[in-house]
């Protein structure tokens, strides 16, 4: 996807472009390339033909990689030295640079990214922060530029990539026959309406984990401190203390986002009304939790609910 619909949107542009503005834009050039011998074996395991990379290209795009757990980057970077390098070689003669979902990780890894502004896919961005600190990662951010190198979030953000580099070199008139012929929604600025930190594994230490699977359990209920406190037998200031040494949060941080989180999955799948869910993770006043659910998700509890179970709410004028 992250290859081919990039294509498949530039294609697509060129013969608009040719019918709207006749003789205008000159058609946009993909070519799919490689370092390495022909076939190249992609995602899923499947093996396409490439180009050998030869010349110097105006644009180089980078996607993401196949991926199946956390942490193995050092692996995966030993076995792409010749791409690092030929990067650090391009970025170096004023060739531009842009990257698909956690292919900023091979940007970043390359030494292209430090100092810049970055996106890259939800799930891994505290794995990014943690190996390249020196890179001012956006966590929320869907496509961001910074001195010719741009990014993007998670897998889909390959179209708003495409329809950026659209309308960057054949104007919004295009980008937007575009985006309406492919159905695309070019407006998102956001990934924070899609974070599901169930997908995302935990490395805490063992009080914390403990603290977590006791409010997990009690999540509709009133927080209580001292009732905590007594489930493991010490003083809620020691509750404080130890859970905040191994988060850097506080138990009611952790149960806010847990809420959340829970507040997501009941307005995404069951038919229950926003106020019904409102109860069911613990709050009673709709106005505090709907303060605290646009401010993790960018977004209120009745336009996500909307939102994720297709519905459409269209306004008339009145007359």
């Amino acid at each position: 996807m992250e290859v081919f619909a990039l294509t498949d949107l530039v294609l697509m542009a060129n013969h608009l472009a040719k019918n709207m503005h006749p003789g205008k834009f000159s058609a946009l050039r993909v070519r799919l390339v490689t370092l390495r011998p022909n076939p190249v074996a992609i995602a899923g395991g499947f093996k396409v033909a490439a180009q050998r990379l030869r010349g110097k290209p105006d644009l180089i795009v980078v996607p993401g990689l196949e991926v199946s757990r956390f942490g193995e980057w050092d692996e995966r970077f030993a076995r792409l030295s010749q791409e690092l390098k030929a990067i650090r070689r391009f970025h170096g003669q004023g060739t531009k640079l842009a990257s698909v979902c956690i292919g900023s990780f091979v940007l970043a890894e390359a030494g292209v990214l430090q100092g810049r502004r970055a996106a890259t896919a939800w799930p891994f961005v505290s794995e990014f922060q943690d190996r390249y600190p020196d890179v001012q990662i956006e966590k929320d951010a869907v496509i961001l530029s910074d001195g010719g190198v741009t990014t993007t979030g998670a897998v889909s953000s390959v179209m708003d990539l495409g329809l950026h580099l659209i309308r960057e070199s054949m104007g919004s008139a295009v980008a937007r026959a575009v985006s309406k012929l492919a159905l695309i929604d070019g407006g998102r600025v956001s990934q924070r309406a899609y974070v599901d930190t169930a997908l995302i594994p935990q490395n805490r230490a063992p009080f914390s984990t403990q603290v977590n699977r006791w409010l997990a359990q009690r999540l509709s209920e009133t927080y209580n401190l001292c009732a905590l406190a007594d489930a493991f037998n010490v003083t809620s200031r020691t509750v404080l203390r130890r859970y905040r040494q191994e988060t850097c949060m506080t138990p009611l941080q952790w149960l806010q986002k847990a809420r959340i989180e829970k507040a997501k999955h009941l307005l995404e799948l069951s038919s229950m009304s926003v106020a019904e869910v409102v109860v069911a993770v613990g709050y009673q006043d709709l106005a505090t939790f709907s303060r605290l659910f646009a401010r993790e998700t960018g977004q209120t509890p009745g336009h996500y609910k909307r939102w994720f179970q297709g519905k459409r709410v269209a306004t008339f004028p009145r007359g």
